[in-house]
């Protein structure tokens, strides 16, 4: 991440509030760009992120992906995907990896909320170990589809553990997403003009 301290002059502030760092979790991260992609790869290591198998066709950027051992899937094959994704998930959480899920299953614009999936939980659960839940402002210094970067600090803010024993998917999924909007919505600004994105000067209304 220093290169982009360097070149882009974009922080980071990390508010943890696990009580302790279980290990292996299931990561669901809010997923807004790129750089938390990175971020999380870096600061919840060792951790394997499930994306799309498409990725990985990259010239040095996917080669470099696939020395993470990622969780690459076939989107355009659904049913198969899933099963993918848990069966992949489970055997890495048992090697003591943590796997990084992002439940809306695609990069979200700011203020947007996509459907969370419940594959996350259905791996945690199969797994039985604790789900975390992540979220983070990284697309107002790093938007959505948009060539340029701006300076700011980027607060990520990693939720308590989630305990998945006893619990069912759908309750799980919506727990994450609730927690997981209401702290984004109370997040500070992020970039160091005060501007909350390219098309929005200003950041919505909370409630």
């Amino acid at each position: 991440m220093l290169w982009l301290r360097v070149t882009c002059n974009i922080r980071f502030k990390v508010i943890d509030q696990r009580s302790k760092a279980e290990h292996p979790v299931v990561v669901m991260a809010k997923h807004q760009s790129t750089w938390e992609t990175m971020f999380l790869q870096y600061y919840m290591a060792p951790i394997s992120t499930i994306l799309k198998k498409e990725l990985m066709r990259i010239p040095f950027f996917g080669w470099g992906l696939a020395t993470l051992k990622p969780i690459a899937i076939d989107r355009s094959n659904r049913m198969q995907a899933l099963k993918d994704v848990k069966s992949k998930g489970i055997e890495r959480l048992r090697e003591g990896v943590s796997v990084l899920i992002f439940p809306e299953g695609t990069r979200m614009p700011l203020g947007k909320v996509g459907t969370y999936y419940k594959s996350g939980p259905d791996i945690a659960c199969g797994a039985g170990v604790p789900v975390v839940p992540v979220a983070h402002n990284a697309a107002e210094c790093w938007p959505h589809k948009h060539y340029l970067k701006y300076p700011g600090t980027i607060t990520v803010i990693i939720g308590e553990a989630i305990n998945t024993e006893g619990r069912d998917r759908k309750s799980l999924t919506e727990e994450v997403k609730i927690w997981t909007e209401q702290q984004i919505a109370a997040l500070p600004l992020a970039r160091d003009d005060g501007i909350y994105s390219p098309l929005q000067k200003d950041k919505p209304d909370a409630s």
